[in-house]
């Protein structure tokens, strides 16, 4: 039979491990095998054994048979079954190594362990089995030790999970009752979603709770979404409606010639089609352009008319200036009739030539204004110096104040003083009504 040899012992070494106690170490058997046993002459093996307690009841120290040995001699005998008891004490310092390295299960190592202790007072090995035993106590232990703390690291993961899972749930149901962002909550419900299947180690019974809250969070928010975009389809189909009915109207005013009222009614158009909302992306462009195109058609024509009747206006502007030339040159006071005469012709033309431009109207017409008013002030100047009624009263009045003084004049002569005062005083309020008249004359 061949020696598998020994397997060196290894110990963790990584920083930032717990420390562990460490058990008194298992010495090889296959140095000292005669230490640890022994071979009779008729080819038994034995074994020296501590006191032990098994599955079975407790051994006492003494010595137990562990095989037979007849292929050489005792020495190698010892040594076949020195070499099995250093390849247990190799699998148990495995155990030990994996749980302080962390790359062991520890629950398959106390597993493997106490398989190992439970078969150790049976197996056919020779060594000391008194530290072996003690040693696989200790990975048994570490192992207790190991399964508690991936215990209470597992309930701290999943401690941590369910808080995760629970702000993840607050904040959809957060989203689903207020957000109306659609677009923005949308996305960010698929990234919870996405973030939800990355968080591990919850409870099914939790996680399964946690799940229904989430659920129902999108649930609701869909619902609020759908209702939402049903609501604003109806709402852009009413639209849409509304802005073929002002699209109609808008065409049919193209050719109108009624300037003023049509450009007003566009105005209003454009108004109406603000507040009518957004028709279907689809058709709502469409529609714009359309009435766009309306309403450019529409006031590009009036602006040309505009431009052409404005040329004409300008034109009609420099006419009225060359007959105010001509009628600034009127001299009533020369020949009333004459200057009267040429004042209407100028007239007449005036209102041939036509309109001119809004912001010369009324400089023109004040400026032939002026020219009229110096005219008609002539004309009725000269009427006043011939008008007959004021100049026979005029006349009467004159002869009446002759009169009264004649009188005066008779009275004095006779020596009557009194009657010649009454005379005087008639005669000079009757003077005061002929100045008045003449004066009325001379100012007309």
């Amino acid at each position: 039979m061949t020696d598998k040899g020994t397997r060196p012992h290894s110990e963790p070494s990584g920083e930032g491990k717990r420390a562990v106690p460490q058990a008194p170490p298992v010495p090889s058997a296959e140095s000292t095998p005669e230490v640890w046993g022994r071979v009779d002459a008729d080819g038994t093996v034995y074994v020296r054994t501590p006191k032990m307690d098994t599955p079975d009841g407790e051994i006492p120290e003494g010595e137990r048979v562990v095989g037979s040995w007849q292929a050489g001699s005792p020495t190698e005998g010892l040594l076949h079954f020195a070499r099995r008891f250093d390849d247990l004490r190799t699998e148990v310092e495995l155990l030990e190594s994996r749980l302080n390295s962390g790359a062991g299960d520890p629950k398959q190592a106390m597993t493997s362990a106490k398989h190992l202790r439970d078969g150790l007072a049976d197996a056919a090995v020779v060594g000391d089995l008194a530290a072996l035993s003690a040693r696989i106590e200790h990975v048994i232990a570490h192992a207790e030790r190991s399964m508690d703390e991936a215990k209470k690291a597992k309930e701290v993961e999943r401690s941590q999970a369910v808080r995760h899972k629970e702000a993840l749930v607050a904040e959809a149901e957060q989203l689903a009752a207020e957000s109306t962002q659609w677009k923005t909550a949308g996305d960010r419900l698929r990234a919870i979603l996405d973030e939800w299947k990355t968080v591990r180690g919850v409870d099914r019974k939790t996680d399964d709770a946690l799940w229904k809250r989430f659920s129902k969070a999108r649930e609701s928010f869909n619902r609020r979404r759908g209702s939402h975009f049903a609501e604003l389809d109806k709402q852009r189909a009413v639209a849409k409606q509304r802005k073929e009915e002002l699209l109609a109207e808008a065409e049919g005013l193209v050719d109108s010639t009624d300037w003023g009222a049509t450009a007003t009614r566009y105005k209003q158009l454009m108004a109406d089609w603000k507040a009518a909302g957004r028709a279907p992306k689809d058709t709502d462009e469409a529609l714009w352009q359309r009435f766009r195109a309306a309403q450019d058609s529409f006031f590009k024509r009036r602006s040309d008319v505009f431009s052409e009747r404005d040329a004409e206006f300008a034109d009609n502007a420099k006419l009225k200036e060359e007959l105010l030339a001509e009628a600034d040159k009127i001299d009533p006071a020369a020949d009333i009739e004459a200057a009267k005469a040429q004042l209407h012709r100028i007239q007449e033309r005036w209102d041939g030539i036509g309109k001119v431009p809004k912001e010369r109207i009324r400089e023109l017409e004040g400026r032939l204004k002026a020219v009229e008013d110096k005219v008609r002030s002539a004309a009725n100047a000269q009427w006043r110096r011939t008008d007959p009624e004021a100049q026979a009263r005029a006349a009467q009045f004159r002869e009446r104040v002759e009169q009264f003084e004649s009188q005066a004049e008779k009275a004095r002569a006779a020596g009557d003083r009194k009657r010649a005062e009454q005379a005087e005083a008639q005669a000079a309020q009757w003077r005061e009504w002929l100045e008045a008249a003449e004066n009325a004359v001379a100012n007309r």
